[in-house]
């Protein structure tokens, strides 16, 4: 397989020791297989009930898919600030410039942090609410 981005043969290695992923030696850019975003998001926040809608505001690139050679689409990363490519005909996965992963696990663990505090106030509020309930029928 060759890079979409600068077209340099792609090598397998272990990321973070954990998922074999495709990677540039030149633009140091990533191939993910489509599980191995989730693994990757996993290692920040592995709560997929709130991570959100993974694909927002997809458009197409020049850019061709390792596997099939199909344009790439990019598009807007779970609502925040980060365009990411995937093979969108034939779901083959995502690419990731140089870095980008790292925005991706600081993006999941902000997110992981604010569902964190809705849980935690949700609970007080909760417990508010049985405490007045229990002062209530007291009376």
């Amino acid at each position: 397989m060759n890079c979409p981005k600068c077209a340099t043969d792609l090598v397998k290695k272990y990321y973070k020791g954990m998922i074999e992923v495709d990677s540039c030696p030149s633009c140091r850019g990533m191939w993910l297989d489509t599980p191995e975003l989730d693994r990757l998001e996993d290692v920040a926040f592995d709560d997929d009930a709130h991570k959100g809608s993974l694909v927002h505001f997809q458009s197409k690139t020049n850019y061709p898919c390792p596997h099939c050679g199909d344009s790439l689409d990019e598009f807007q990363y779970r609502l925040y600030d980060l365009k990411l490519d995937y093979c969108s005909i034939n779901d083959h996965g995502f690419w990731l410039d140089a870095e980008e992963d790292e925005r991706v696990l600081t993006l999941m663990r902000h997110r992981a942090g604010e569902i964190q505090r809705k849980l935690d106030v949700e609970s007080a509020w909760k417990q508010t609410l049985k405490e007045m309930h229990s002062f209530l029928r007291k009376k």
